[in-house]
């Protein structure tokens, strides 16, 4: 499951389930599961029917399995002649299957019928059976019925203008939502799909259609799915409506990707991304893509980014759907990524599966990891090395706090579980398998993947699995590697001494953001140096609290930059001497990705007391005449983060005069757009189009107002790349005709980017009347549940709106409780996180701690601790600002 860009712009992304949940008590081994389902999407009900294969290790009167929100009829059990099973003692080796069309009345005549206890806080049911059932194979058959949620898990309802859908999303736990089953990754099954629908509708599932019968009611018709291979609930998957798909193939392979009849228009650019992808993964896997067919489909209501449901990749409208020559190229790029992220998984997460949630990082983060490489190799020239290096600087901030914890950590209950998807499993674990790979070599580390793949086929595997078959591959200690990473939390901090003799002398601390503090931690590092613009990196294993370093090469050393190519999970401080000359030659001696981890790498070491913020300022605007726009971005951010984060009311003029003047004359020499305009160079101006306006430029600000007047005009703008700037500048003091224009924009815009953005921009008003609106939009029904949390998280985390979101917050908490989904609540505590006073934190730790809305204390806890960094961080640094300020007053 990928999460989509608003969840990763927060510090957590945790989902809440029923806290009392527990594992099931095991002795159970499903084989095969037989559904049929009989949806009602008026009444917004379903029906369900399904026989479940199970083996029993030993003598059993009850079984235990999973359900929630299910209402069971009669539930049977009925036991398979003794010759079906090839060893009555050990039921792990029962292979013969009967096959699908084998005839029940085979079975023996009496079936028991079982009483139903519900456990509605485990979400567990238990049939018990009045005589023991032997070990051996067991068919259990059941009735249901269940509802059609409107909290976007299990199997749930999504509207559009037109019509409802009815679509799934099982992991992490929510299959149970769908059907009784045991809910476990490490029991594994087959399943048959059968559906009956609407006869003017459609239906999708993981494999192909075998067969599409009338009835047998009038008015409906049945839709017969191909068995699946042996896979975890969680990634069944079906959906019922009218969609409509673009279709392809790749290695033979059908491939197809659908989504409601006026959007279906905007498939065109995935679908050429999931063909190229399949091709590659093909050959980097080793192992042809394992499914028939591959189904990607967009939902108009989903929660996260995307879900990997096996052969049947379900997304959110926004990351997939995008315009393949008019898309603006963040959107296309995320597409991309998403798409690379999900197909991914039908190797590295469904083919092979955790045993456990606890090793939820390894599907999330490889395939977290794998989607910039694979997006990388099909648009080289869109720069996801860079992005990579940004999107670390926010994760290694994310780790360097003291309510981190460990990639692998305990995940025994639904909270538990998915408190498990957050930036830890996909960030960090992403950039720990980048940086291992980075050591080993990038066709070695591909050789372990597949020798890990081809050892554990459509079974489960653990992370020791993993790592331990890397080091076989590679022969290098990486379980050491990726234990201490997996197991210890936080970032480590590398310091690199001076060059001497071919060496420099290097020590490791845990490194924290908010206080200068380092701890006594150790991680085995591969850290990797590079001396020169033109020099290769050389490796070497830091495992202890102090050691040595090699340099590559003999010659001259102009510099010591200690993470070549920007692939070690960690920060690196340097003495002053090492950092002057690094700073020195940062223009042209390092590349991109270096330089964004420069920045990252001081940006964090002045927040945790190691520099100052004059000192920071001086290195990004040293970088304003950068080629590479993520560089800009880097830089300026932190300039912008300056500003509402440390900068007195006073100093923030001050601050943006500065920017003016030292950025106004990069923009102007840049000149204006053509249609023979390189996009790099579009990018830049973009960017410093944008800076200039946060900083109040007249020019820009006046060329911003022209712009979105063409734009609301229905006009071809002058300067296209520039016009969703344009129009984010242009709104903070916009009219209420504007923000008429927007929302109407946000609620009838077919393209789902572009509503999107509209969506956004609402949060950018300042106007009080204005916010205000924005945020009764938000709860009133109008905004899509997925949705509406982010506005209030926007205004929240922005210094000119957060005062009245918050305000806002709190009086109307019931009304967004009333319309939340399951994790609202955990969003909203984090984003009340952007507050950076004392008063502010005191009343955002006692209203959460009586509107927790489900979020896990952790949450609160985070969101206190970011507060804190940040009142922290403007006690330390406003002196500092203001001296900075004065000496650049007499420039």
């Amino acid at each position: 499951m990928r999460l989509c860009r608003a969840l990763l712009a927060l510090s957590t992304f945790v989902w809440c389930g029923a806290a009392g949940a527990q594992r099931l008590p095991g002795g159970v081994q499903p084989e095969h599961y037989s559904l049929t389902i009989t949806p009602d999407l008026a009444k917004a009900r379903f029906a369900g029917t399904e026989t479940i294969e199970v083996v029993l290790e030993k003598p059993a009167s009850t079984i235990t399995l999973n359900a929630a929100e299910i209402e069971f009829g009669a539930v049977k059990a009925y036991q398979w002649p003794s010759g079906l099973i090839i060893d009555p003692a050990i039921p792990k080796n029962w292979k013969s299957l009967p096959p699908p069309d084998y005839d029940l009345t085979k079975l023996d005549k009496n079936p028991q019928t079982a009483t139903v206890t519900l456990d509605a806080e485990k979400e567990q049911a238990t049939f018990t059976f009045a005589r023991e059932l032997p070990a051996g194979p067991v068919t259990l058959e059941i009735a249901y019925t269940g509802i059609l949620n409107d909290k976007l898990r299990g199997f749930y309802l999504s509207k559009t203008k037109a019509r409802n859908y009815g679509v799934t999303q099982f992991e992490a736990t929510d299959a149970r939502r769908a059907f009784p089953s045991f809910d476990e990754p490490a029991l594994k099954a087959t399943f048959d799909v059968t559906l009956v629908v609407a006869a003017g509708d459609t239906a999708i599932s993981n494999t192909k259609l075998v067969s599409d019968t009338p009835g047998p009611a009038e008015g409906k018709h049945t839709l017969k799915f191909a068995p699946t291979p042996k896979m975890s609930t969680y990634l069944v998957a079906w959906l019922v409506g009218d969609f409509k798909c673009s279709e392809g193939k790749a290695d033979g392979v059908p491939i197809r990707v659908c989504a409601t009849p006026d959007k279906v228009k905007l498939t065109k650019f995935a679908l050429d991304s999931a063909k190229w992808d399949l091709k590659y993964y093909d050959k980097y896997f080793g192992i042809k893509y394992p499914m028939a067919k591959l189904d990607l489909i967009a939902i108009p209501d989903f929660e996260a980014g995307a879900m990997e449901n096996f052969g049947c990749i379900t997304f959110r409208e926004t990351e997939l759907l995008v315009d393949e020559k008019f898309g603006t190229l963040p959107a296309r790029k995320d597409v991309a990524e998403t798409v690379a992220h999900e197909m991914a998984h039908q190797w590295f997460g469904d083919l092979v599966t955790p045993v456990w949630w606890d090793n939820l990082w390894l599907n999330e983060g490889f395939a977290t990891w794998m989607e910039t490489k694979a997006a990388g190799k099909w648009q080289p020239k869109w720069h996801y090395d860079q992005d990579v290096a940004d999107d670390l600087n926010r994760i290694l901030d994310e780790d360097a706090t003291r309510t981190t914890r460990p990639i692998r950590a305990r995940a025994e209950t639904p909270e538990e579980i998915n408190a498990m998807f957050d930036d830890i499993a996909y960030g960090k674990a992403g950039a720990v398998i980048g940086m291992v790979e980075n050591w080993v070599g990038e066709e070695t580390f591909r050789l372990g993947v597949q020798a890990y793949l081809s050892a554990h086929l459509y079974g489960n595997a653990t992370a020791e699995d993993f790592w331990e078959t890397q080091a076989r591959v590679s022969g290098l200690p990486v379980d050491a590697v990726m234990r201490s990473f997996v197991e210890q939390p936080g970032v480590p901090e590398v310091k690199v001494g001076v060059p001497q003799a071919g060496a420099v002398q290097a020590s490791q601390t845990r490194f924290f953001l908010s206080d200068g503090t380092p701890a006594a931690q150790s991680w085995s590092v591969p850290v990797c140096l590079r001396v020169s613009a033109k020099s290769g990196q050389q490796c070497t294993l830091l495992t202890s609290d102090n050691g040595k370093l090699a340099m590559p090469g003999t010659g001259a050393t102009p510099f010591v930059y200690g993470n070549a190519n920007n692939k070690g999970y960690y920060r690196t401080a340097y003495s002053a001497k090492e950092l002057a000359a690094v700073v020195t030659n940062a223009e042209k001696g390092l590349t991109p990705p270096e330089k964004i981890g420069l920045l990252g790498d001081r940006w964090a070491l002045m927040r945790a007391g190691q520099g100052n913020v004059g000192e920071f300022l001086d290195l990004a605007l040293a970088l304003k005449s950068d080629p590479s726009a993520t560089v800009l971005d880097t830089a300026l951010s932190r300039a912008s983060a300056v500003d509402q984060q440390i900068a007195s009311d006073d100093d923030r003029p001050r601050l943006e005069r500065v920017l003016r003047r030292e950025l106004g004359p990069v923009y102007a020499g840049l000149g204006g757009g053509s249609k023979h305009e390189s996009l790099d160079h579009a990018d830049v101006r973009a960017t410093l189009f944008e800076a200039l306006g946060r900083a109040k430029d007249p020019g820009v600000l006046t060329e911003a107002e022209n712009l979105t007047k063409e734009l609301f005009s229905g006009q071809k703008p002058t300067d296209p790349m520039i016009g969703d700037a344009a129009v984010a500048l242009a709104t903070p003091n916009g009219d209420t005709e504007m923000y008429d224009r927007l929302q109407r924009v946000s609620r009838d815009a077919t393209d789902p980017d572009l509503k999107e953005a509209a969506l956004h921009v609402l949060t950018r008003f300042e106007t009080p009347a204005l916010v205000e609106r924005t945020l009764k939009y938000a709860i009133s029904g109008e905004v899509r549940s997925q949705d509406s949390w982010e506005l209030i998280a926007l205004l929240l985390a922005r210094r000119e709106t957060q005062d009245q979101a918050w305000t806002f917050v709190q009086k109307h908490w019931a009304e967004i409780e009333q319309k939340a989904t399951i994790n609202t609540g955990t969003r909203l505590v984090e984003a009340a996180g952007s507050f950076c006073t004392v008063a502010r934190r005191d009343e955002v730790t006692e209203f959460f701690k009586a509107h927790s809305a489900g979020a896990p204390a952790r949450a609160l806890a985070k969101s206190v601790e970011r507060i804190n960094a940040c009142i922290q961080l403007r006690e330390a640094q406003e002196p500092a600002l203001r001296i900075w300020l004065d000496k650049q007053a007499g420039q």
